[in-house]
Parts: C-alpha cells; structure tokens; sequence
C-alpha cells in the first residue's frame, strides 16, 4: 500500500473539523501520515501567482493552533499552510497525497449550497481520490438494499467500468471490514425511435436486462474479488437512475465510491460527470470520487 500522507483540508469551520477526524481515521488504518492543511485564501485579482513559493508561518496561522489544540501531541501529524485560492492549491497538492479530504463546504459558503465551490473543484481536479464529508443529518429519499453493519458502497457502469474505482472500493471495504455494495443501474422501460415523433416500446423483457446486467456486473468484480478474498462484496442490477440510487444507498453507509466521470473519447481530461455530481450534492455518507485510470495504465 501507498506511504503517501492523507491529507486533511482545514479552514476552522465545522465541516472541516468533520473531514479531520475522517480523515485521521482514514490515515490510521492505513498506517500512514496525516497532514493537515491550511490554505489561507486571498482575493485572486490581488496576487496572481496561485501558489506562493514556501509555507507561511505556521506559528501565526490560528487555524492550524486550533488543529494542534484539537489533536494533541500526534507524531504522524504533519501540519502545512499555504497561500492561494484553495481550488487551485488543493489539487496540487494533491499529486503527493494517497486520498484527500475536505468538508461539504467551508467558511465563507453560501448556505444555499449543498456543496462548495472548493469541493467541487477538488473534486474535479485533484490528482489523487478525494473524499468530501457531508453534514449530519442530510435526508435521502427512496429504497435500496441495506442491512446492519459497515457498507461500502460504488457505482458500476457496466458500458463503461473503471477499475480504479472499483479497486479503490475493494480496498476501504477491506481495511473497514465492511461489506461492498455495488450497485449496476440500468434504464427501464426502454423505448426505441419509429419514426419521428412517435415512441414505440421494445419488445425486451425486464427480467432479462436485469439479468445481463447482474452478469456483466460480476465478470468486472471476478478479478477483485481475488484480490480481496476477505470481502464480502454483493452486485445489485437494479432499474433507474443511478444518482438516485447511490443516493438511497448512501443512508447508514460509511463511504459511496464514484468515479470521476463516464470515459468519453472527446470529454476534457478532467470534468465531474452529472451522476458524480448529484451525488456529491445530496448523499448522505461521504463520498469518494475517484480520477480514472491514466490511458497509458
């Protein structure tokens, strides 16, 4: 496993205090630093350089002091300021990280806003997985398979699977010792083109979409299952939206894995696919998006 840090964003908000202690369990059960940043944020037009060359003193930066406070003597605590605008210094940051880990939003957020803009832009930019932690007590609506214990849970797409996601899902189900719920959505009804204008139904019958859908499902989860023996991993083809279903299976779970966005041969290299995004916006557990493979890999 990665020795890379996990990295806990910090801005002295209550959403950020959240994602600290997620993320230094997260570092602790992967026996691995945690570092703790502080990005003092200014306004853009003023200083152009996003990034200023070295750490500011950190001896002045309250916001780190109260970490400190919060956490006592740890020696695999790592603390870090910096100077910029968040969105574009975090995912930087990022490219030394193993995960990264931010509240739903920070100071300064609009509270109409389910997520800041930060945790968008992380989200969307960052090298490494990033993990956003939403506020207690966020409702979800609609019904999906629970049952009692620690869940993981991740989204396949079985037209187009990324196996970083499912790998990365694989791993937090084991070291949480939690099953893996992976949820294969597909539409239905389906409805095909006639003539312009007119809808006429397919003539398919449910059950054995369903049924290709649960087998593609499980020819993707073979190879993960080998690595990972120990989890008890379980593959649901259900009809619907996936957003909406993610979000219904994210009430009581401990993690939702997305990945970043679907492949497209001409999407930009980085973007947030609208599933991603209504999930970072209304789940109820944290949520981890996930970049997808480099081409090359």
């Amino acid at each position: 496993m990665s020795t890379l840090p996990v990295i806990a964003a910090v801005d002295g908000s209550d959403d950020s205090l959240r994602a600290l202690d997620w993320a230094l369990a997260a570092a602790r059960g992967r026996g691995v630093p945690l570092r703790v940043v502080h990005v003092r944020q200014y306004a853009a037009w003023a200083q152009p350089d996003v990034l200023v060359a070295g750490a500011p003193d950190q001896d002045e930066d309250p916001v780190l002091d109260e970490v400190r406070g919060r956490l006592g003597p740890a020696p695999d605590v790592e603390y870090l300021g910096r100077e910029g605008v968040p969105a574009a210094v975090l995912p930087e940051l990022g490219a030394e990280a193993q995960l990264l880990v931010l509240g739903s939003r920070g100071r300064g957020g609009f509270a109409s806003l389910l997520l800041g803009s930060n945790g968008m832009a992380v989200a969307r930019d960052a090298e490494c997985p990033v993990v956003v932690v939403p506020r207690p007590g966020r409702a979800v609506h609609g019904d999906a398979p629970t049952e009692p214990g620690p869940r993981v849970v991740v989204g396949l797409q079985t037209d187009s699977p990324d196996e970083a996601t499912l790998s990365f899902a694989f791993t937090e189900a084991a070291l949480r010792g939690a099953r893996l719920q992976v949820i294969a959505a597909y539409a239905w009804p389906l409805q095909s083109w006639a003539m312009p204008g007119e809808l006429v139904p397919e003539m398919i019958d449910q059950g054995a979409v369903e049924n290709e859908t649960w087998t593609l499902a499980e020819g993707f989860l073979a190879p993960h299952r080998k690595a990972h023996p120990g989890v008890r991993a379980e593959a649901y083809a259900m009809p619907g939206d996936a957003a909406g279903l993610l979000v219904a299976a994210s009430r009581d779970a401990d993690l939702v894995v997305v990945g970043r966005h679907r492949r497209r041969l001409l999407a930009p290299a980085r973007m947030i696919g609208s599933v991603t995004q209504a999930v970072l916006l209304h789940a109820a557990s944290p949520v981890a998006v996930i970049p997808p493979t480099p081409p090359d890999d």
